[in-house]
């Protein structure tokens, strides 16, 4: 093991870790602000207190995330001071922009609903979690931004050997910056709907508070449809970007060796990048080139048109996107069946629905994760793209103590990740013991006897 490939394990392993926390905090965000929205217009005490109990789950996953975030970001020093001396003129910005725009302004209204719930009107709770919702999309952006510049560098030029930024608007919307962050907040949009659908079966499952798992639900499952619908047209859009700015990464993705007019949308098959081929590959022909450009007859770029020092690993990619591909499918299969009981009036007691919904709710974290796999991998070898190898840009530290610190990131987030699972499981119960304990009161107060069976 040398320094090169600790700091990347080490990097991929904090990123990993902090990518489960995002997706999550910004779709339940917008889905809170939606429940704040109808409790202001209705006045129903039941959307309350479903904001209530998702704000409580909201609040701990977005503190596991800050933490794992900051220790993320402080290893851009630590471990690529290469890196960061090449771009430290371009990446500071949209970071500082993140936390000056983004994260303060999420921060402060979320703090008012933690502390001040109860002393503002209805309408101000709305409007305080419409701008967590707002800073939460806002923090993905400006970090899209920065992670979108290593993709497609624009906006700069290099002198005495590091990147200046010449052109901020140039480099904030770069080729990739929209495509990346309109398919990743619709990602965790996606998220967070199969989030709440799960935790909503998990009580009806159990009839316990069943008025707030079906309101959620509810709403849950109407997010779902639209976001997964939206990702269909968006990843499309991604895709093609992907094709005309880094060719390598859509062949690895595709297995494709070959310059290829007329080429083929590889559904599955097996890559060996040794004998430079895809074995038993089945593919639809001419799609993909019309996918790409609209044409049948356009040529897509293959792997042997770069040199083999500058392909992406192939096996990786291509298997991280495919699993990626796959979750989706199932996202989508998953989504019509419960439109359709939602209309037949079986949703919220279909047992096999339910069951599904709770065994799949955290499916869409393992599609965030391999798609970042494909994104980040795809990009290999280089750190900032056509400019900087991944090889160059690390710190010169030595291979032992970059290990000792992989050791006790894994002891630390390990006891974060076990506080995270044991909080929200605590609140889960949690609600479901109170709304026992209410509906008990109700049958004292009324003066019945409950009827032992």
């Amino acid at each position: 093991m040398d320094a090169v490939f600790l700091s990347r394990l080490q990097f991929g392993l904090t990123a990993f870790f902090h990518f489960l926390f995002p997706p999550l905090s910004i779709g339940l965000a917008t889905i809170i602000a939606v429940m704040e929205f109808l409790y202001w217009r209705t006045g129903k005490e039941v959307y309350d207190r479903m904001s209530r109990f998702w704000f409580k789950l909201f609040a701990i996953i977005f503190a596991v995330g800050v933490a794992s975030g900051i220790t993320m970001e402080f290893q851009f020093g630590t471990n690529w001071s290469e890196y960061s001396r090449f771009v430290g003129d371009i990446f500071g910005a949209p970071l500082a922009a993140e936390g000056v725009f983004a994260f303060f302004l999420e921060s402060t209204f979320m703090g008012l609903l933690l502390f001040g719930r109860d002393r503002i009107s209805k309408a101000m709770r709305f409007f305080a979690s419409f701008f967590v919702a707002l800073g939460s999309t806002l923090s993905a952006f400006w970090i899209i931004v920065a992670n979108s510049w290593q993709q497609t560098p624009a906006g700069f030029q290099i002198e005495g050997g590091r990147a200046v930024l010449t052109d901020f608007f140039a480099a904030v919307f770069n080729p990739s910056t929209i495509p990346r962050y309109l398919h990743t907040v619709d990602a965790s949009y996606i998220t967070a709907a199969f989030f709440v659908i799960g935790i909503s079966a998990w009580f009806l499952l159990r009839n316990k508070n069943v008025d707030v798992a079906k309101g959620s639900m509810k709403i849950a499952l109407i997010f779902a449809l639209f976001a997964v619908v939206a990702q269909g047209f968006l990843g499309d859009m991604h895709a093609k970007q992907v094709a005309v700015t880094q060719p390598a990464k859509l062949a690895a993705f595709e297995g494709m060796w070959e310059n290829s007019a007329n080429a083929s949308l590889n559904l599955i098959g097996f890559p060996d990048p040794q004998k430079e081929e895809t074995r038993f590959s089945i593919g639809v022909p001419g799609l993909l080139s019309w996918l790409v450009y609209g044409d049948t007859r356009a040529e897509i770029t293959g792997l042997k048109a770069f040199t083999p020092e500058d392909r992406p690993p192939v096996l990786a990619t291509y298997w991280s996107y495919r699993v990626m591909i796959f979750l989706f499918g199932w996202f989508v299969l998953l989504v019509l069946w419960g439109a359709y009981l939602f209309i037949k009036g079986r949703i919220y007691t279909d047992r096999r629905f339910l069951k599904t919904a709770y065994y799949s709710m955290l499916l869409p974290l393992a599609a965030n994760e391999f798609g970042w796999f494909a994104a980040e991998i795809g990009r290999q070898p280089w750190i900032v793209n056509g400019l900087l190898k991944t090889g160059v840009a690390v710190s010169p530290l030595p291979a032992g103590e970059i290990l000792l610190t992989i050791l006790l990131f894994v002891v630390v987030y390990s006891g974060l990740l076990g506080a995270l699972v044991y909080l929200i499981r605590r609140e889960v119960k949690k609600a479901a013991v109170e709304e026992d304990m209410t509906a008990t009161s109700a049958v004292s107060l009324s003066g019945t006897v409950p009827v032992q069976q």
